[in-house]
């Protein structure tokens, strides 16, 4: 995902209301979000649904990395060949 420009990609709801269709093209052509205001505040975000999903990919496998930092950590990680033995079975069935 691109970075936000603040100049131009922070609307008022009252903008994107009547021009909904030139908000949803600029996020596909820019793939950068765009934040909707309502008395001044941020209140949703309109964004690519392709970028959505890479997001929620890339947040899955932060959260998977963390887990296995925590279970490292705790000493409930297992060795290499144990784990390579375990991957080969469920491969291989």
């Amino acid at each position: 995902m691109q970075r936000l420009k603040i100049d131009q990609d922070i609307k008022p709801l009252s903008e994107v209301r009547t021009g909904i269709a030139n908000f949803i093209k600029q996020v596909h052509d820019t793939k950068r979000p765009v934040i909707i205001t309502q008395h001044g505040k941020g209140v949703a975000v309109l964004l690519d649904a392709y970028e959505y999903e890479a997001m929620q990919e890339k947040i899955e496998l932060l959260t998977d990395i963390q887990t296995s930092i925590s279970q490292l950590e705790k000493g409930e990680g297992i060795g290499h060949e144990d784990a390579k033995e375990k991957v080969l079975k469920r491969v291989l069935k």
